[in-house]
């Protein structure tokens, strides 16, 4: 697994049991009953500090997916072909939708390109990046839990529709843990792996 500039795990570690702490002190609500744990995916925003970047207009479609990881729920893998969900936990929004926001903010936060959007927000653009989500939970092992995250880009003009390039980015982080806390900080960590060099490779394109 390559790793690219440098992250702040330990940092958004703390940030992710900070934030479930917080919501677990929350109101209850309904008849007694506390909403689950909730937790964010973060930009990416530890970039190499020079480097090249495109001149280009880009826009971040929706990621597609399959119906198990659309939604707000956390996957589980406890074995080879099985797919389940955590329980007690829940990330902030249904999960293509919280990929393609930070996917934007990430690409903003790089300042490598003329303008990043997402479709419907009036940006005339000359490309599109299109992307699928092929894995995002966490791995149930033997010798230890372990975040994966598989998603595979693809850069396209957007006038004709042509790929000019595609690419599969794969990170795997061991977790701690499955809890909501260890699995949510390790997924955000392999996020970022993953979202960084997705970064760096589509700007040299656009």
């Amino acid at each position: 697994m390559r790793v690219v500039g440098r992250h702040s795990g330990p940092v958004r570690i703390a940030a992710a049991v900070a934030l479930v702490l917080a919501i677990g002190g929350c109101a209850a609500v309904g008849l007694g009953a506390k909403p689950p744990p909730t937790f964010d995916l973060t930009a990416a925003n530890a970039f190499p500090r020079h480097g090249g970047g495109g001149r280009g207009q880009l826009l971040v479609s929706e990621p597609t997916v399959l119906a198990i990881l659309d939604s707000e729920r956390i996957v589980v893998r406890p074995a080879k072909g099985e797919l389940g969900y955590l329980s007690g936990a829940q990330w902030s929004d249904r999960l293509p939708k919280l990929i393609q926001a930070r996917i934007v903010q990430s690409f903003e936060n790089a300042n490598r390109l003329r303008a990043v959007g997402r479709p419907g927000e009036r940006l005339t653009a000359d490309f599109d990046l299109v992307t699928d989500i092929r894995a995002f939970g966490v791995a149930l092992a033997d010798n230890g839990s372990f975040a994966e995250v598989e998603i595979s880009a693809k850069v396209v003009v957007d006038k004709s529709g042509r790929i000019i390039a595609g690419r599969v980015f794969r990170a795997t982080v061991p977790a701690p843990s499955s809890d909501g806390p260890a699995a949510a900080a390790a997924l955000d960590e392999a996020f970022h792996r993953v979202i960084i060099e997705m970064v760096l490779w589509a700007v040299r394109l656009v």
